[in-house]
C-alpha cells in the first residue's frame, strides 16, 4: 500500500488521459493521493478532480511561493475564506522559492508565515516548498517550533544538517524521484534518517524517477521511489510503503 502525498494530477499535463493515470495508480497499489494547491487559478481543476473520487483524492489549499505576485494579499484572503468551508486536509503548498526570481522575496516570506498561522489556527499540517531558500525556511520554522506546527518539507533536497533541523521542528521529509537520480546524495542522507520521519511523494508531473527521468511523472511511479529505498532501509518496498503510508495517515489525519 502506498500514499502519494504530493501529486498535481489536476495539471493540464493529464488532461488527455487522467482516467488511465488513475487506473495505473490504483493498479500499482496507491490507495490515496493528496493534491497540493497552487493558487486560485488552478484550484477549480483541483476541486473537480477531488469531486471525481473524494475517497481517493484529498485536497490541500495554499498559495505556492512562485505564485506570490502583486495580488498575493487577495489570494491569501481567498484562502482564509475558503479554508473553513471545505474539507481540506492541509495548507499548501506554501514556502519559499528563490530559484527563479527574488522580486517578491519579502512577499513570499509574508505569505509563508500567514499560511503557517492558518495551519496552526485550523490544526492542519502544512506542506512546504523550499528551493534555494533553506536557511530562511528553517529559520521561519524555528519561530514556530514550540507551537506544535506539523507538516512536511516536500521534495526534500537539502543536506543532512538541514534534514535534522526540519525533523527537530516536528516536520516530515517528503521523498520522491530525486532519490533515484544517479547524481543525488539523498540516499546517503536518508541512511542517517529514521524511516519514521519520511513520507513518499511523486510531485507529478515533475521529477519522474529513474527509469522515467525526463518524462512526465505520475502517481504509479511512486513504486520506483520505494524500490530505491530498499537498500537504504534494508526493507522490501512493500514494507516501506506500509510504514510511510502510516506516517502519512498520521500526519494528514486520513
Amino acid at each position: 500500500m502506498y500514499i502519494d502525498t504530493h501529486s498535481h494530477l489536476y495539471s493540464e499535463d493529464f488532461d488527455n488521459d487522467i482516467d488511465e493515470v488513475i487506473i495505473r495508480a490504483k493498479d500499482a497499489g496507491i490507495k490515496k493521493i493528496i493534491l497540493p494547491d497552487i493558487s486560485s487559478v488552478e484550484r477549480p481543476k483541483l476541486e473537480t478532480l477531488v469531486n471525481k473520487d473524494p475517497n481517493y483524492f484529498y485536497p490541500m489549499i495554499g498559495l505556492h511561493p512562485s505564485d506570490v505576485k502583486e495580488n498575493y494579499l487577495e489570494e491569501l484572503d481567498i484562502i482564509n475564506r475558503k479554508i473553513s468551508q471545505n474539507s481540506y486536509i492541509g495548507v499548501g503548498e506554501t514556502g519559499l522559492d528563490y530559484y527563479w526570481d527574488t522580486k517578491y522575496k519579502e512577499e513570499q516570506i509574508e505569505a509563508f508565515e500567514y499560511q503557517i498561522k492558518l495551519a496552526l489556527k485550523y490544526d492542519l499540517p502544512i506542506c512546504i516548498h523550499v528551493r534555494e531558500a533553506f536557511e530562511d525556511s528553517i529559520n521561519m520554522l524555528k519561530k514556530y517550533k514550540d507551537k506544535h506546527l506539523k507538516g512536511v518539507v516536500h521534495c526534500f533536497t537539502g543536506n543532512l544538517e538541514q534534514a535534522k533541523e526540519i525533523i527537530d521542528c516536528g516536520l516530515y521529509l517528503g521523498i520522491g524521484g530525486v532519490c533515484t537520480f544517479k547524481n543525488s546524495d539523498l540516499r546517503d542522507i536518508l541512511r542517517n534518517i529514521d524511516i519514521n520521519n519520511i513520507i513518499l511523494e511523486t510531485d507529478s508531473p515533475y521529477l519522474a524517477p529513474v527509469p522515467y527521468r525526463g518524462k512526465r511523472n505520475e502517481s504509479s511511479y511512486i513504486v520506483k521511489v520505494a524500490e530505491e529505498l530498499q537498500s537504504v532501509y534494508s526493507l522490501d518496498s512493500e514494507k516501506i510503503g506500509e510504514i510511510t503510508s502510516a506516517n502519512a495517515k498520521q500526519l494528514f489525519n486520513i
